[in-house]
């Protein structure tokens, strides 16, 4: 599938020029110029002095659409491919601090002005924003380099709400940097996209 890269975000800037300074890349399907639904790329302000520098990672007055119970911190060597996974009931809130990543969004929201968008995300630790990513979005991370991120989550681990599919199923339309990227056992053994579809209106009922 052929993607377009675009220079604008979809919710947090309304300007070209300030995605194209931002350090990161997006690629979305050719129907649109926009991010799925709900999803939102925030750029983190960080103040630097003689001693280092500090940057706010979160604001509960932020409009992030999310509302945090819990942290995670992952370290994830090159080549790393962690999904497909998609959340029935909680949101997440990615930060790469370390490192670069390719993040792949499809929209299996039944209804959504966005249902089956796909695009792909270009983070680098170097500079850093905050990826929300709503409940229904199926995402995938793929890291190029030794990298680090943060995550936050809107409700606490609900084996009943981790869900996926296959990374490499055509039928996800993301075109991965990595035709042989390192794989979980678990990630492996997901189902197609087509059954994960499936399983979802079961799962909303839960």
């Amino acid at each position: 599938m052929k993607e377009n890269s675009v220079s604008r975000l979809a919710h947090d800037s309304s300007s070209k020029e300030a995605f194209a300074g931002s350090g990161l890349s997006l690629h979305v399907s050719p129907r649109t110029e926009s991010l799925p639904q709900g999803v939102s790329l925030r750029s983190l302000q960080t103040h630097h002095d003689e001693r280092g520098s500090l940057t706010e990672l979160f604001r509960a007055s932020w409009e992030t659409g999310i509302e945090i119970v819990q942290w995670n911190y992952t370290e994830s060597e090159a080549r790393v491919l962690r999904g497909v996974h998609v959340h029935v009931k909680h949101a997440d809130y990615l930060i790469l601090l370390r490192g670069r990543a390719t993040i792949g969004l499809r929209d299996l929201r039944i209804g959504s002005p966005t249902e089956s968008m796909t695009a792909l995300v270009e983070m680098q630790g170097t500079r850093l924003h905050a990826l929300t990513i709503p409940p229904g979005v199926a995402h995938g991370f793929y890291f190029h380099e030794p990298s680090a991120h943060l995550y936050a989550v809107s409700e606490y681990w609900d084996k009943l709400d981790e869900l996926g599919c296959r990374w490499a199923d055509p039928a996800l339309e993301i075109n991965w940097p990595d035709a042989e990227p390192l794989i979980s056992g678990r990630d492996a053994a997901l189902p197609s996209l087509r059954e994960l579809v499936e399983s979802l209106p079961r799962a909303q009922q839960t």
